[in-house]
């Protein structure tokens, strides 16, 4: 039997492998890898902007829901912070109270023997006594006790009524209180 020859067309020139040859081989392999490699980042990118989008949507609805529970608690929250400026009011007034207490309970210790008071008015400024002595060295005493007291600045005698028909003195005296 005779041989038979295949036929073989090559449509490129040259018969052999060159230079030409060798690039559109690498070009073919290396540009097909880099279509695929392409179109995976594609496809990777646009499924991590759809989750992105979910995140947002969700973060969306919660904070929709923070601003539903926020709007329901406005109104507790404006009780809660009047409550609290009374409070802050309450413990001011509840402090001056208690100086006012203080200065009250030690004008009372200063008192001498054979000293009655018939009124005692401890405001901000001022403290304002009327008493009735049975002797000046009682009122002097009493006085004197007043100018060393740290809270007072300064005390003058207002009236000073002698009663022969009872032998008291009475008297009324004023203090200014130091500012705090």
């Amino acid at each position: 039997m005779p041989k038979r020859h295949s036929a073989s067309i090559n449509l490129l020139k040259g018969e052999g492998d060159n230079f030409l040859d060798r690039f559109i081989d690498w070009a073919l392999t290396v540009g097909r890898l880099l279509v695929i490699l392409t179109e995976i980042i594609a496809l990777s990118s646009f499924i991590y902007r759809f989750t992105l989008d979910r995140q947002i949507i969700d973060l969306h609805s919660k904070i929709k829901q923070e601003e539903a529970v926020i709007s329901f608690l406005q109104n507790e929250e404006k009780t809660y912070l009047n409550l609290q400026e009374r409070l802050g009011v309450i413990s001011t007034y509840s402090s001056k109270q208690q100086d006012k207490i203080k200065i009250f309970q030690d004008i009372l210790r200063f008192a001498p023997q054979g000293m009655t008071f018939t009124d005692i008015t401890v405001s901000e400024n001022t403290v304002n006594i009327a008493a009735n002595f049975q002797l000046s060295s009682s009122l002097k005493e009493f006085v004197n006790s007043l100018e060393d007291y740290e809270p007072i600045k300064n005390v003058s005698i207002g009236k000073i009524e002698n009663r022969l028909s009872n032998a008291q003195i009475v008297a009324v005296i004023s203090a200014d209180l130091i500012q705090r």
